[in-house]
């Protein structure tokens, strides 16, 4: 692994104690998609990955997972979203994982990464990074 590749992949510092915001995180979901704008990617699903970082309004959660933004139920939602009805563009994936994820008041911040990982034999993915912030905070 290149000394960029390692970079890439490192959580973003996003938690903060003084701004009272803990950093939720999920990385290389990896899933099959129905995605593309090519009719030959209409025919057969391809492989994508997800990275999501989300910068959560810290609570007094008391060891409750009923306290806390849960990674599993996210990472549940972000499975249901995929596997739905096809996407043409990673773009338009990203703001559906996104408004999802901000659907939770105590996230403030979605930034998303969704990449196809098979699209050319020479480039281990292409894709897309969004960052979108809850109105409602």
């Amino acid at each position: 692994m290149s000394a960029f590749q390692a970079e890439n992949v490192q959580p973003l510092r996003i938690a903060d104690a003084k701004a009272a915001v803990r950093h939720v995180f999920i990385r290389d979901l990896v899933l099959l998609c129905s995605i593309g704008v090519y009719e030959h990617e209409h025919d057969a699903p391809q492989r994508i990955r997800v990275n999501l970082d989300l910068t959560v309004s810290e609570s007094h959660h008391n060891d409750n997972i009923d306290h806390v933004v849960c990674y599993e139920q996210v990472a549940n939602k972000v499975r249901e979203i995929v596997s739905g009805d096809h996407t043409n563009l990673c773009e338009t994936l990203a703001e559906k994982i996104a408004a999802s994820c901000l659907q939770d008041i105590r996230v403030r911040c979605a930034r998303i990464r969704v990449e196809k990982l098979d699209v050319f034999a020479d480039i281990a993915s292409v894709g897309v990074e969004i960052e979108r912030f809850n109105a409602g905070v």
